[in-house]
């Protein structure tokens, strides 16, 4: 390094200056400090979830059913399907749900199906995203022959009727249940989204920091999940979203249809024996409303989380929504009574 040069008559401040940057470039960082680069970008992240209305709603819906998955089925005391007398009842103190036309506790079965379809709906939607990640990276990356074969793989998974491939396959399972839907879900759903990180990451490999990371030495597992997989955090987080969404919504359809195990306790089964027993002739409106509006709620909940990934990920979108939240509403009255006139 190239010393400053310090002549007899530098003043004292001057000598002050060049030896603090000696000193400076001298020293090196003391074991166990970090730069600080993570953490503004992790304080930023922060900042915009907690300044985003939408991704605090969806957190807290989220965070919601997660706690009842979790804690809900320990501070119950009776079996979901354990036959009463009450059959039928309406919500009141006793049966705060009501019950079912078997005398069925259908709040106990709501809490207990919550933890069948949301954990299980997780645990879809990340061997879907892992699936779609692992194989999206290395079609973009690799390229070649293995490139080639990769995307080829994605095309043929990405044009398979999803929905009607997922009925005739449970249908023809020997084994039916939670299991066997959620590994067949997560085999149909991960293409769409290897397919998006794939023409991402064909972008990243071209830029200047990994061709740094190539020259320096770095293997390619090592480049593709330190160097390129983070700056697709943002699409591989709202594709698991999506993903989410479409595993929980077809599971609840395949129950519906019986396709499932049946004697399992959760939102979709619960709808197929409120259809199966005619629960809207009877009036019994409690026994299918209730588990509807939980996949409703839930899936508002992601959505809305979905949206606000994009806004926060999106500078565009971002500085769109705190010029709607910083102009007030009186100012942009006048343009709207124009264009009125107009």
């Amino acid at each position: 390094m190239n010393r400053p040069i310090i002549s007899q008559d530098t003043p004292d401040n001057q000598l002050q200056a060049a030896g603090s940057i000696r000193q400076t470039a001298g020293s090196s960082p003391k074991p166990g400090t970090h730069s600080g680069t993570s953490s503004p970008r992790m304080q930023g992240l922060l900042r915009g979830v907690t300044s985003n209305p939408k991704a605090l709603a969806g957190l807290s819906i989220l965070g919601f059913f997660l706690l009842v998955a979790i804690f809900g089925p320990f501070f119950m005391h009776s079996n979901p399907n354990a036959f009463s007398n009450d059959v039928l009842l309406p919500p009141s103190s006793a049966h705060w749900l009501g019950t079912t036309q078997t005398g069925q506790d259908v709040f106990t079965q709501v809490v207990d199906g919550t933890r069948t379809s949301v954990l299980w709906g997780l645990a879809t939607g990340l061997i879907a995203t892992f699936f779609s990640v692992l194989i999206g990276l290395a079609a973009g990356y690799l390229g070649g022959i293995v490139g080639d074969l990769l995307g080829l793989l994605i095309n043929v998974f990405l044009v398979l009727p999803g929905l009607p491939l997922i009925v005739l396959i449970v249908a023809y399972m020997p084994v039916r249940g939670p299991v066997t839907v959620a590994l067949v879900l997560a085999l149909t759903n991960w293409a769409y989204q290897a397919r998006v990180l794939r023409a991402q990451t064909l972008s990243l490999k071209q830029r200047d920091f990994v061709d740094a990371a190539r020259s320096g030495g770095e293997s390619t597992w090592r480049i593709l999940f330190r160097e390129v997989l983070p700056n697709e955090i943002a699409i591989v987080a709202a594709g698991f979203i999506g993903t989410l969404i479409y595993v929980i919504g077809a599971a609840a359809g395949v129950e519906f249809l019986g396709l499932s195990d049946v004697t399992s306790v959760d939102w979709g089964t619960m709808l197929f024996w409120a259809q199966n027993n005619n629960a809207l002739l009877q009036g019994a409106w409690w026994w299918f409303v209730v588990p509807g509006l939980c996949l409703a709620l839930l899936g508002a909940g992601l959505v809305l989380l979905n949206f606000s990934i994009d806004e926060i990920a999106d500078p565009r979108l971002r500085s769109e929504v705190n010029l709607r939240q910083r102009v007030p509403r009186w100012y942009l009255l006048p343009f709207k009574k124009v264009q009125r006139a107009q």
